[in-house]
């Protein structure tokens, strides 16, 4: 919600790139044999909606549909489809807009969140006032193949033991199996609050579908809202057990689009199903309970009271606050708190006044990590001093003797580039030594585990250059990391604003340089 690619912060540091049933993962009975087994996404136009449709065909079959709308906002659309049996589904809500359109967009376009279906070829529209413009969207996931049982099934990593411990996380990979590629980031910012969503689909799925579904979420969200992803960090089915969503790392404040204005700051959970009328299950509240204390454990923030986040001028139009305001919101909050909006739902937002205690009991006493880099600027190859403190969360006092690493990324790894020992006192320092451009972090593993916001280093080439006076001038040099060229030039006068004269570009070979500059015959040149 409110993706926009005119990030700050070099890109808000972005773009480097369970318990369960034992169905776990395998695929809704017949989905592989009754959908089509490429990614498709269709629509159907429909135009002005007024009462109730006929049967539409969808141009495919599909198993998850949404409407797109001109106007009115408040219009209130219900869809039903005809599965392969013959029979229709109830009624559902297609008009929830819970996430208005990205940049891509024209501002005048609605959407309704994705409705799963099951396996189908037909709809059914209707509506107690006059809707223009309308179209709809289908989704036809590939159907993720029948995978290990519950206790072989893949689960995300790292695991890092913050507030009540880490929570069994489903690896994004288990529902996405290759076929739901970002089409850019990760993008990481940082955590004040977490939103809590819920997704409008119908309840009663059964637990062997929730890969598919999740597949076909992020099909409508990229495909057909033009995120780069699934919109969610993470997403909670109905049977308790929690799913990795947006691609970037649990154990990173993942910039989602979840939460229009806001989603710099924060890490959004969608809990699966329709909860205007009924509140999640049991199972559900206490998978979303121990993930919410140990995420926000993880990244130093407490559960408890409010935090003030900054309205992001360019999204604030989802908001009832002016842009650049900074509004007080729960730590935990409803996606209706920040935006305009009904998610998560009525029944489940008259929940969270219950939740929120549970949350901050699991949670404990978090710790808190800082990071400071010595030099705003680095040179390859050359030690970079990084520091910080390590105490509990509301107290002064220090944690001693604890083991502190300081890690770049690299892909979807961590790589460790130096560690410490804390002081007396918690404080640390450690000596770290890039060769280019790096995203850095602070991590303490044992619990209580924490881990800092990624800090972004420019690191400059080491470049050493060494001139033969003679005529013609006689350069070389070496180049860390290694290049495939550089660039010599000659500037007249002494002062570094001198007009330059001549320039060479020459050939780097195993990091090293060599060649002949033509220089002035007479007067001072750099």
């Amino acid at each position: 919600m409110g993706e926009r690619r005119s990030f700050t912060r070099r890109s808000l540091l972005g773009g480097v790139a369970a318990a369960g049933a034992a169905s776990l993962v395998r695929p809704a009975a017949g989905l592989a044999g009754v959908l089509d087994p490429a990614t498709a996404v269709s629509s159907r136009w429909v135009g002005t909606l007024s009462g109730a449709t006929s049967p539409i065909a969808a141009p495919r079959r599909f198993a998850l549909a949404g409407v797109e709308w001109a106007a009115p906002r408040g219009a209130r659309i219900e869809l039903r489809a005809r599965t392969l049996s013959g029979r229709w589904t109830p009624w559902a809500l297609a008009s929830s807009t819970g996430h208005d359109a990205d940049a891509e967009r024209t501002a005048a376009a609605l959407f309704g969140e994705p409705l799963w279906t099951g396996p189908a070829d037909q709809v059914e529209l209707r509506t107690d006032t006059p809707v223009r413009e309308v179209r709809l969207h289908f989704v036809t996931p590939p159907a993720p193949p029948a995978a290990r049982a519950a206790s072989g099934v893949q689960l995300a990593r790292p695991v890092l033991d913050a507030g009540p411990g880490q929570p069994p996380i489903i690896a994004r990979e288990v529902w996405a199996q290759g076929q739901a590629p970002p089409s850019a980031g990760p993008f990481y910012g940082t955590i004040k609050i977490a939103f809590v969503h819920h997704t409008v689909n119908p309840n009663g799925y059964s637990a062997a579908a929730v890969p598919s579904l999740l597949l076909g979420i992020f099909q409508y969200h990229r495909y057909v809202r033009g995120y780069f992803d699934i919109a969610y960090n993470f997403l909670v089915d109905e049977y308790g057990r929690v799913w990795e969503g947006r691609a970037g790392g649990i154990d990173s404040p993942v910039r989602g689009a979840h939460a229009g204005a806001y989603n710099a700051e924060s890490t959004g959970v969608a809990v699966l199903g329709d909860f205007t009328n009924v509140v999640p299950t049991a199972a559900a509240i206490d998978a979303l309970e121990r993930l919410l204390a140990w995420k926000m454990s993880l990244h130093g923030r407490p559960t408890y009271g409010r935090a003030t986040v900054v309205v992001d001028p360019s999204d604030a139009f989802y908001t009832p606050f002016a842009p650049g305001a900074h509004v007080s919101l729960p730590r935990v909050a409803g996606h209706r708190d920040g935006d305009q909006t009904d998610c998560p739902g009525n029944a489940f937002y008259a929940r969270l006044p219950s939740i929120r205690p549970r949350v901050t009991a699991l949670a404990g006493t978090p710790a808190r990590l800082s990071l400071t880099i010595a030099e705003a600027v680095a040179i390859a190859e050359r030690p970079v001093t990084a520091s910080g403190r390590l105490h509990p969360l509301g107290h002064a006092r220090g944690l001693a003797g604890e083991a502190v690493e300081v890690q770049r990324i690299h892909g979807a790894k961590r790589l460790t580039l130096g560690s410490a020992t804390t002081a007396a006192d918690g404080s640390w320092s450690a000596e770290v030594a890039p060769k280019v451009n790096v995203l850095l972090r602070a991590v303490h593993r044992s619990h209580p585990a924490i881990v800092t916001d990624w800090v972004a280093l420019d690191v400059a080439p080491n470049i050493v250059l060494e001139v033969a006076s003679a005529a013609p001038l006689a350069v070389s040099g070496t180049v860390k990391p290694r290049k495939g060229h550089v660039t010599v030039e000659l500037h007249r006068g002494s002062r570094v604003t001198g007009k330059l004269v001549r320039s060479r570009r020459l050939r780097v070979s195993a990091g090293r340089f060599a060649g002949t500059i033509r220089a002035r015959a007479r007067g001072a040149t750099r």
